[in-house]
């Protein structure tokens, strides 16, 4: 099993939402130092600020959209606080509701690089020296919407369905090489952190997040290869197998409702 207490964790976008809620617990656990990476400074120094009376923390900002910055912010970050045991890839962006035909070049390039290239850039910095010390793991957060495609979100769906397939490949080269080493994938339903502000959704429950970050990080304790939450999202898969197209569509789209979710989607007013 993977001991958050004592170890070295890095959390990306861990300034604030369910990045800062994972940090403090794996401070309250135990562990022996905390590193955040986010792009908000002022978030950081809140965060500092607040987590600071129950362990050790250390921010650094960092746009992770930007490969070069990534991989000098993590020199920096190896050399002022050694070893990583567990990276937590958490940082996300969505940036609307729009059709794919109204979405701009730009949101699209953002959207791919944070969320997908962005957690290979910084898992590839991390990995090596995990691989040789044989000991390490790596969480990435990806989403519900990387199990089943969503009208008004289509890039933001691509992005998850691609650290779905990436998390897991890396999880198998892995077990073949005998390494100890663990990957965990995470996909969670809409989270009530703001990011996802104005959806709804009819049957299945906005997550909280205080227990949805328990459950993540006891998932990495337990070296969980994948958690979807809630728990009735592992059975989309087996229904998407099943069902014809049609009434796959009809059943999850439009009586359970998760095909109108993004209708009135605002976001962070921020």
């Amino acid at each position: 099993m993977t001991k958050i207490k004592g170890s070295c964790i890095l959390i990306t976008g861990g300034a604030s939402g369910i990045g800062r809620i994972m940090g403090r617990m794996a401070l309250e656990i135990g562990a022996r130092q905390l590193i955040i990476w986010d792009i908000n400074e002022h978030g950081i120094n809140d965060t500092i600020e607040e987590l600071r009376k129950i362990g050790n923390i250390k921010g650094y900002k960092v746009d992770i959209s930007d490969s070069e910055a990534v991989t000098e912010c993590y020199k920096r970050t190896h050399w002022e606080c050694g070893n990583i045991d567990i990276l937590i890839n958490n940082a996300g962006i969505v940036t609307g509701n729009s059709t794919f035909d109204k979405q701009q070049i730009k949101e699209i390039e953002r959207t791919m690089q944070i969320n997908a290239t962005a957690p290979m850039v910084i898992t590839s910095q991390v990995l090596p020296e995990m691989i040789a010390r044989n000991h390490g793991h790596v969480c990435n957060i990806a989403s519900a919407a990387g199990m089943i495609s969503n009208p008004k979100m289509s890039v933001y769906v691509a992005s998850k369905w691609a650290i779905i397939g990436w998390s897991d490949s890396v999880r198998i080269e892995l077990k073949q090489a005998k390494s100890k080493v663990r990957f965990t994938t995470i996909a969670p339903y809409f989270i009530n952190t703001g990011m996802f502000d104005g959806v709804k959704s009819r049957i299945f429950p906005i997550l909280k997040p205080e227990p949805t970050a328990r459950k993540i990080l006891r998932a990495i304790e337990k070296n969980k290869n994948f958690k979807g939450l809630p728990f009735g999202y592992h059975f989309i898969r087996f229904c998407q197998a099943l069902l014809p197209t049609s009434i796959f569509d009809y059943i999850f789209g439009e009586v359970v409702g998760i095909f109108h979710a993004m209708d009135h989607f605002t976001g962070r007013k921020q």
